[in-house]
């Protein structure tokens, strides 16, 4: 059978009160996740959505993006697809603040830009673990794991079935 002063402590515990002098105690934080920094001042993340996968660095800087080589507008030239990288960025309030540079591979221009949003999240709370949850409560750091269904055999696409002959 369990003891009962250590069942009372864990009942004070509970309760926020410390039982030596019946005072509210005052209960931390749960400590903050360290920073992911490497040498060159730099985090790194890995963004992902349909079949494209982004590689993004970002460090402190004057808000520059280079995707691939080349700037943001030569890339991504939609001022919609500019518009979802940038998103992170104005939710953690840090428009201007730091350079980003993306490799990113497969997909249309869509799932490459969602890929880059969800790597510059990723990386933001890597370098500043405190932005994780206004980032997260806007839902930039799940990945979104919709791809396209696959086509199936004796079906004109994934469930679409060719036209039904009665005789």
């Amino acid at each position: 059978m369990a003891d009962t002063n250590t069942l009372e402590d864990l009942k004070a515990v509970m309760e926020g009160e410390n039982k030596s002098d019946g005072t509210a105690e005052n209960v931390t934080a749960a400590p903050l996740r360290e920073p992911k920094i490497d040498e060159q001042g730099r985090s790194y993340a890995t963004g992902k959505r349909k079949n494209s996968v982004a590689r993004v660095w970002i460090k402190p800087g004057s808000g520059k993006i280079t995707v691939n080589g080349r700037d943001q507008e030569v890339y991504f030239a939609r001022p919609v697809l500019r518009l979802i990288i940038r998103q992170p960025f104005e939710v953690a309030e840090r428009l201007d603040q730091y350079d980003v540079i993306a490799t990113v591979k497969g997909g249309g221009l869509s799932g490459q830009a969602g890929a880059v949003k969800h790597g510059i999240s990723k990386a933001l709370t890597y370098y500043e673990p405190t932005l994780r949850g206004a980032l997260k409560s806007a839902g930039f750091i799940t990945r979104d794991s919709r791809v396209v269904e696959r086509k199936k055999y004796g079906k004109a696409k994934a469930r679409k079935s060719f036209q039904f002959s009665k005789r």
